[in-house]
C-alpha cells in the first residue's frame, strides 16, 4: 500500500506581496482564506492585483472551511533532484474549493493510498507548518466515508 506523501519542505518557496501576504499570514492560524474582488465578488485564487472580470484591485477575504473536491491530480514518482527520493511519492492537485465559487488551489493531497485517489473525491485540509518561514502550508487528505454525508 504505498501512501501520498509530503513533498521535501526545501520546494516549498514562500514569495510574498501585498497581494498573497493576508493568504499567508492566515495559514499561521491554520485558516484557509479565499481573495474576492470587493466590487463585483470574483473569486480571485491565487490573489492576483487585477480583477480578471472587471480590472478593480479591491479585495476582500473570505474564510473557507478547507472542504475541496480533487479536479485534478499526478503522482510523482521519480525523484528530480537529489534529497527528493525519501519523499515519494506525492500527489500534485487542483483542487476545487468548497464555498469559492469555482475557484482552485494548486496543493497536494497526502497521507492517502494512490490507488484511492480519484477525481471528485471530497478531501479536507490538513495543514504542514513551516516554522522558518512562519506560515503552513495547506495541505488535503481524504474526508473518511463516515463524515461524508
Amino acid at each position: 500500500m504505498a501512501l501520498a506523501r509530503r513533498p521535501p519542505p526545501e520546494l516549498f518557496k514562500l514569495a510574498l506581496n501585498r497581494w498573497t501576504q493576508p493568504f499567508w499570514e492566515a495559514t499561521r492560524q491554520h485558516r484557509l482564506l479565499l481573495a474576492r474582488c470587493a466590487d463585483c465578488g470574483h473569486a480571485r485564487m491565487p490573489p492576483t492585483p487585477f480583477c480578471p472580470r472587471c480590472q478593480s484591485q479591491q479585495l476582500r477575504w473570505q474564510e473557507l472551511s478547507g472542504a475541496a473536491t480533487v479536479y485534478s491530480f499526478t503522482v510523482v514518482e521519480r525523484a528530480i533532484m537529489p534529497g527528493m527520493q525519501d519523499h515519494l511519492p506525492y500527489v500534485p492537485a487542483v483542487l476545487s474549493l468548497a464555498g469559492a465559487d469555482g475557484a482552485r488551489l494548486i496543493s497536494n493531497v497526502v497521507d492517502v493510498e494512490l490507488s484511492a485517489i480519484r477525481v471528485g473525491m471530497p478531501v479536507q485540509v490538513v495543514w504542514d507548518d513551516v516554522p522558518d518561514q512562519q506560515v503552513a502550508i495547506p495541505r488535503f487528505t481524504r474526508v473518511p466515508e463516515h463524515s461524508i454525508r
